[in-house]
């Protein structure tokens, strides 16, 4: 009899079977922790930085062609200064004018589609509040471009305030809009990822042009009134 049980033990215990009289000690739980990914919204970020360097090119490019070509008809420093004075304050109006149009427009279209979510039930109206205060603020786009513009306007300003002599003066601009122009390509293409050589040298030539373009035609113009 005792043979017979201690071959069963024997069999169980080659097939994997317990013995019922032992306890199996339990295995803790095992907690499975997912990891959750934080996704931060660059884009927003993106596009009000790169508003706000093309905001500045046009400041820089506007005001300083604005200079050059009052230059070619007028050599003393006061009218090239105060021309330069005119374009930044009409500019920078200009320009927040503009984006506060363009912004309140878009602002109104993003606030009928969520009116228009709430009354057919997919937005709940306690998420009306967050979601408008996602929305674009215009006024504050409209101060950013204005002070963008200004800031580029002021590159050339400030070039031409302190230099009395007339060929010196106007290298100046020329020099000082020249490394402004290639900082902003810099920017630019790096913000859209472009070849940093060949948008620096396209937004400088670019610039170059409209100054020489802006210079020859007020001189042509001077000169037959």
């Amino acid at each position: 009899m005792e043979s017979a049980t201690g071959d069963k033990a024997i069999k169980d215990v080659e097939l994997g079977i317990q013995p019922k009289n032992k306890e199996v000690p339990e295995v803790p739980p095992i907690h499975v922790v997912e990891e959750v990914e934080v996704e931060v919204d660059f884009s927003k970020r993106a596009q009000w930085l790169r508003a706000a360097v093309l905001g500045a090119n046009d400041g820089l490019l506007s005001t300083a062609s604005l200079m050059m070509g009052v230059s070619a008809v007028r050599t003393d420093a006061k009218s090239m200064i105060l021309t330069g004075i005119a374009g930044l304050i009409a500019g920078a109006c200009s320009m927040a004018i503009g984006e506060l149009v363009s912004v309140y427009s878009q602002y109104d279209i993003e606030l009928a589609q969520i009116n228009r979510e709430v009354q057919a039930g997919t937005t709940r109206p306690e998420e009306v509040h967050e979601l408008k205060r996602k929305l674009p603020s215009p006024w504050q786009a409209a101060g950013a471009s204005a002070l963008a513009f200004a800031m580029g306007a002021l590159v050339p300003l400030l070039a031409a305030l302190f230099i009395s002599s007339y060929k010196m003066r106007l290298l100046a601009v020329v020099a000082a809009v020249s490394v402004a122009l290639l900082v902003f390509g810099w920017m630019s293409a790096m913000l859209g990822k472009a070849p940093v050589v060949k948008s620096s040298l396209r937004v400088l030539v670019g610039g170059w042009v409209a100054m020489a373009i802006t210079f020859g035609f007020t001189k042509l113009v001077g000169s037959s009134v």
